[in-house]
């Protein structure tokens, strides 16, 4: 498994990294110590999580990381959020951050968390007492590196300048979603990113299954996957719109020899600012699935086709 700096920092995660939002979910403890052996075992360092992960049970994903890792937590990058909604609260807060934190490293089981990512913008938070509060846990020992996660272009400009001009530590990487499908990140957060030197790790790579080639508008299932099970995936991914465009970029792949689970990895990788690419995994099999898929060297010139199957947001006209 090959190694990518995160952004301009010193920290090395894989290529492919492991989104933990199934354990403790669709995962049981037992599902869930299976792919974390077959993901260790495959190369993968990335493991990255959220205080929030696997509703209806929040902590539960955290909790069975802490349960399983034991001696393999030296040997991984551990990354967390905070700021969505939890029993205890929500936001970012000074109070809110450090209580946060303490109930992570509580439920992984550890002293320290490698990336700590403020999930989403507080609106009724001042961002400096945001930051200033996840620049101290890396004084205190308790954070390495911070990031942040689903921020518009200008608040990531706002953000990374922001702990700039603190003069504590740099926010070094983004998570946001991005795929041949959701392309967002193109009309203005790529930008921002590179010019501020963080490293992008996008989400949804295979637009909660769209692109793994299983839905065909002609043979759509009814039931048994979380795409067609859940309302606000299906209303998200599962439109005339994506299913058009899926058929376009299957032909570009039955023409050469190739998936649409490499073609998703292996764009995402030949992206700018991308350092490594989070998918989910249900099974060790899916999870090897996924770490073939990146050695599809794409040309330039495949990359010019796929702009014009699946292209970017336009940007806006300035008069």
């Amino acid at each position: 498994m090959k190694q990518r700096n995160l952004g301009k920092s010193g920290l090395l995660v894989s290529e492919v990294g492991i989104g933990c939002n199934n354990f403790g979910a669709r995962l049981d403890l037992a599902g869930t110590r299976a792919v974390v052996a077959a993901a260790l075992e495959q190369g993968i360092t990335l493991f990255d999580t959220a205080d929030v992960y696997a509703r209806p049970n929040p902590g539960r994903s955290e909790e069975f990381l802490g349960e399983i890792l034991g001696a393999d937590r030296k040997r991984i990058v551990l990354a967390t959020k905070f700021g969505a909604a939890m029993p205890e609260g929500r936001g970012g807060s000074r109070r809110y951050v450090m209580q946060a934190v303490e109930a992570s490293l509580r439920r992984l089981k550890t002293d320290w968390i490698d990336l700590y990512q403020f999930h989403r913008p507080d609106p009724h938070t001042p961002l400096e007492e945001t930051l200033r509060a996840m620049q101290d846990l890396i004084q205190q020992g308790k954070v390495r590196y911070i990031g942040i996660s689903n921020f518009a272009p200008w608040q990531i400009a706002d953000a990374a300048w922001t702990a700039r001009h603190l003069g504590g530590p740099a926010i070094i990487s983004c998570q946001d979603e991005y795929s041949l499908l959701s392309r967002e990140p193109d009309a203005g957060q790529l930008t921002a990113m590179q010019h501020y030197g963080l490293g992008l790790l996008p989400y949804f790579p295979l637009a909660s299954g769209m692109l793994t080639g299983k839905y065909r508008r002609e043979s759509l299932p009814n039931s048994g996957t979380r795409l067609v099970s859940s309302p606000l995936l299906r209303d998200h991914f599962l439109t005339d719109a994506n299913l058009a465009q899926v058929e376009k970029l299957q032909a570009f792949c039955d023409a050469r020899g190739k998936t649409m689970v490499e073609l998703a990895f292996s764009w995402l990788l030949a992206r700018p600012c991308v350092s490594s690419v989070i998918a989910g995994a249900s099974t060790p099999a899916q999870l090897a699935q996924n770490v073939a898929a990146t050695s599809w060297a794409l040309t330039a010139e495949d990359m010019a086709e796929l702009d014009r199957l699946a292209p970017p947001p336009q940007p806006a006209v300035h008069v």
